[in-house]
């Protein structure tokens, strides 16, 4: 399989599900990828590497539904926020404190 970049997933799932996702609207998609990231909780405790693989798929998945819901491309936003290295310390390897979310 070919390597994918996240904007062509975000295309991909607009494909597949943008009008079914758009007429559930955001709050209501918020609350599936809530339960799928509960389901990753639990794949994280005890799961199996296929079990891994296929509930971080289904995260962000539902996370970028809800991004095409809202308008938000996602290429953008994660070169804004995170290509010019950490948002706290500015650097390519964090050097932010433990205790600290950058």
């Amino acid at each position: 399989m070919s390597e994918i970049t996240i904007s062509d997933f975000q295309q991909l799932i607009r494909r597949m599900y943008f009008a079914k996702d758009s007429e559930r609207g955001a709050e209501a998609t918020f609350l599936w990828l809530m339960e799928e990231v509960g389901e990753l909780a639990a794949a994280i405790r005890s799961g199996t590497d296929d079990e891994l693989r296929g509930e971080f798929a289904d995260v962000i998945a539902w996370l970028t539904t809800i991004a095409n819901i809202k308008g938000i491309d996602l290429t953008e936003a994660v070169r804004e926020k995170y290509g010019s290295g950490c948002p706290g310390c500015g650097l390519f390897v964090c050097n932010c404190p433990n205790n600290i979310k950058p």
